[in-house]
C-alpha cells in the first residue's frame, strides 16, 4: 500500500542552485539541491527527506550538493547509545535549574532579542548578526514541519530557545542560540542532551542535528556527542 506521503515524495522536484559562497569553508564555492515545490513539503513529507540528509530553512528544504566537496555529513544521534563525556555530564548538572516550556511556534519580540545579542556575540561579521526581525521570521518562525519552540529560562530570564522539528522518527534540532553573557555556561551542550532526553521521553530514536564539517569550527563540536551517525554514501552509519 503507497502512504500519501509517499506519493507526494513522487510528485516533487529537484532543482540545483547557482553556485555562492560557502558560509563554513573559507574560498570555497558551495551549491544546493532545493525540493519544490514547497506546498507540498508538509510535516510527513519533510519527515522522509530528513532521512536522506535534507534539511530546511524556513520553508527552503535543501540538501548540500558541492561539486567536487563532501564536507557536509548529515548525522544524527541514536539517543538511547548515548554516552556522556565528564564535560557533559557536568554541563547537565549545571543547568538542572532551567524550567523548559515547549510552546506553539510564533514571533516573540523577547526571543529576537535574544536571538540578535547571540549572533552580535557568537557570529560578528558572519551577516546573520545583522538580521532584522523579518528576516529572522523568515529563518525560523516560517515552517511546514511539525515545529515548536522550546524556552529555557533562568527565573524569568529568558536564556535560551530552541526551534525543534518532530518527524516519524525522532526530532530535528533546527537551530539554537541563548545568552552569551556568562562564559561559564556551557548552554550549548545542555541544549543537545535535554534534547536527546526528550527523545527518549517521547520514545524516538533518533536526534537529527543538521550537518556536521570536520573542517568548520562552528559544526566539529557534533563530533563531541557519541556515537554519531552519518549519511554516508546513502546509508546512515557510525562515525
Amino acid at each position: 500500500m503507497t502512504l500519501p506521503h509517499e506519493e507526494t515524495l513522487q510528485q516533487l522536484q529537484f532543482y540545483l542552485s547557482t553556485p555562492y559562497p560557502c558560509g563554513y569553508l573559507e574560498g570555497r564555492q558551495a551549491r544546493s539541491l532545493i525540493a519544490a515545490p514547497q506546498h507540498l513539503i508538509d510535516a510527513p513529507v519533510y519527515g522522509e527527506l530528513i532521512r536522506l540528509g535534507f534539511r530546511r530553512s524556513g520553508n527552503f528544504v535543501y540538501r548540500p550538493q558541492c561539486e567536487g566537496c563532501q564536507a557536509c555529513v548529515a548525522v544524527r544521534l541514536p539517543v538511547e547509545q548515548l554516552t556522556l563525556s565528564r564535560s557533559q555530564r557536568r554541563a547537565w548538572k549545571q543547568h538542572q535549574d532551567l524550567s523548559v516550556e515547549v510552546l506553539d511556534l510564533h514571533f516573540s519580540e523577547e526571543h529576537y532579542l535574544l536571538y540578535h545579542a547571540y549572533q552580535k556575540t557568537r557570529h560578528p561579521a558572519g551577516g546573520m548578526d545583522n538580521d532584522g526581525a523579518e528576516q529572522y521570521r523568515n529563518f525560523l518562525t516560517q515552517s511546514n514541519a511539525d515545529t515548536v519552540l522550546v524556552e529555557f529560562r533562568e527565573g524569568d530570564t529568558l536564556r535560551m530557545v530552541s526551534v525543534v522539528d518532530c518527524v516519524r522518527d525522532g526530532l530535528s534540532a533546527v537551530y539554537t542560540f541563548y545568552d552569551c553573557s556568562n562564559p561559564k555556561a556551557a548552554y550549548g551542550t545542555y541544549n543537545v542532551l535535554w534534547q536527546a532526553e526528550w527523545c527518549r521521553q517521547l520514545h524516538l530514536p533518533y536526534l537529527y542535528l543538521g550537518y556536521w564539517i570536520a573542517e568548520s569550527r562552528k559544526m566539529a563540536y557534533k563530533k563531541n556527542f557519541s556515537p554519531l551517525q552519518g549519511l554516508v554514501s546513502g546509508t546512515w552509519q557510525p562515525l
